[in-house]
């Protein structure tokens, strides 16, 4: 009787130590997601970890706000260093440079597909995407995803006020000029604006007339690029600005994204933005708008040629300098990816955000539903970064070490001239001075990765 006693106590106390470690082997492998869209997009991305969690018992991807995009990239520097980095970081697209020279910090795409064995084809990324975001041996080092481009939007309620066309915006700087010039005297206070200044007003205006940003293809062909700001296009058009500033045709509404409010709220009649800020003006408009491609500079030769990308793609991260992936969680990873590429679930994102569909697959997905038959201009930022055939070296996109922070030193020198302390002139000139010395110091602390 005892023997048996003992025997069943044994079996029993087996029995709970083994149901943790039961229980812990049935437990989803997280994946930690750091991302840097606000709301509504970021919900929408969120919203998509939350679908793929729900589609599997494998993996559970943990999406996290870490603020801009530039705090998120600051952060997740600061936990690599730590060994705390999370395995997928949405880098904005001026930061490509600066992850493609760092090394062991990412793991590349086109080897996580290859040791996970996970079915995802590079083929499928269009172009210009996959273009982007490829090594110099075309291999793809992350996954593009909330890609975008920047397009036109114009309310058509104004633009009838003005008597002006409602649906034929104008397609060069100089219509423009014309359009904001009725507006204004039809009483709209504020004819046009821009979100992202830099983005918007000289990365995009030279890639449209096929002038470099920069020497060795914007970057593409190596570290020791030198920028090119003081060119006359560029002088033309940041002294347009900055005169139509002072007449009130044209509103600086701030850095970065600050502009995006002011066209769904009705102020400006104008703007020129990301095509990503189609989701808010779908749902905040109360008014009838239309999208139109960027306006270029009638007798520039070259132009126009296809605009380039923006948005963000995913970096599948190391955990940090002496941590590295297991393969599950590299497996997890590239499940997640193959889940939002997929057709339908890449054709809903671009549907509901206004971001280019960055696979072939999505954008037939799309066209077959009808859905740009029933929402006209929403082809618009396909059609304009497919125009003008392939791209050249000075259309296919910047690839800067530290271009962040050049970014923000164009838009400091921006705000200069528009607030009267310096030229247009000066403010180019600075730029250029400025952004080299970042790029050499970025050149002397990246050479040998």
């Amino acid at each position: 009787m005892r023997r048996r006693q003992l025997a069943a106590g044994a079996i029993a106390l087996a029995s709970l130590f083994a149901m943790p470690f039961t229980a812990r082997a049935q437990q989803p492998i997280e994946i930690q997601f750091w991302h840097g869209l606000n709301q509504p997009l970021g919900g929408m991305l969120e919203q998509l970890a939350t679908d793929f969690n729900g589609s599997q018992a494998a993996y559970k991807v943990v999406p996290s706000f870490r603020g801009s995009y530039s705090e998120t990239a600051v952060a997740a520097i600061a936990a690599f260093r730590a060994n705390t980095a999370p395995h997928i970081l949405q880098m904005f697209e001026v930061g490509t440079g600066t992850m493609m020279s760092a090394g062991r910090a990412v793991k590349p795409l086109h080897e996580i597909i290859a040791e996970s064995g996970v079915a995802i084809d590079p083929r499928d990324f269009i172009g210009p995407v996959a273009g982007y975001y490829a090594a110099a041996d075309g291999k793809m080092m992350a996954l593009p995803f909330n890609s975008s481009t920047a397009i036109t939007f114009y309310n058509k309620d104004m633009f009838q006020r003005a008597g002006l066309a409602p649906n034929a915006f104008p397609a060069t700087w100089q219509g423009v000029e014309e359009a904001a010039r009725k507006l204004k005297a039809a009483g709209i206070a504020c004819p046009m604006t821009t979100s992202w200044p830099s983005w918007l007003m000289v990365e995009q205006l030279l890639a449209i007339h096929d002038v470099p940003l920069a020497s060795r293809s914007n970057g593409f062909e190596g570290l020791n690029a030198e920028l090119n700001l003081t060119n006359p296009l560029l002088v033309r058009h940041l002294t347009n600005l900055v005169n139509w500033q002072k007449e009130g045709l044209f509103r600086y509404a701030g850095r970065d994204s600050a502009a995006d409010p002011v066209f769904p709220t009705g102020e400006c009649a104008i703007t020129f933005a990301s095509s990503g800020l189609r989701a808010r003006i779908s749902r905040e408009a109360r008014f009838q708008w239309g999208a139109a491609m960027l306006p270029y500079y009638e007798g520039v030769e070259g132009a126009p040629r296809n605009s380039i990308i923006g948005g963000a793609a995913f970096w599948a991260m190391q955990r940090g300098p002496n941590t590295r992936r297991t393969p599950e969680e590299l497996r997890g990873v590239a499940e997640f990816y193959r889940y939002i590429t997929s057709p339908p679930v890449m054709a809903k994102w671009h549907q509901d955000t206004g971001y280019v569909p960055v696979t072939r697959s999505a954008y037939e997905a799309s066209k077959q539903a009808g859905y740009y038959q029933q929402n006209p201009g929403a082809d618009i930022p396909i059609e304009q970064m497919l125009r003008g055939g392939d791209p050249t070296p000075n259309s296919r996109g910047i690839r800067l070490g530290g271009f962040i922070e050049i970014r923000n030193i164009i838009q400091e020198e921006m705000e200069r001239a528009f607030q009267g302390q310096v030229t247009p002139e000066q403010a180019l000139a600075s730029m250029n001075t400025r952004g080299n010395q970042v790029l050499r110091n970025f050149e002397r602390t990246n050479r040998n990765n």
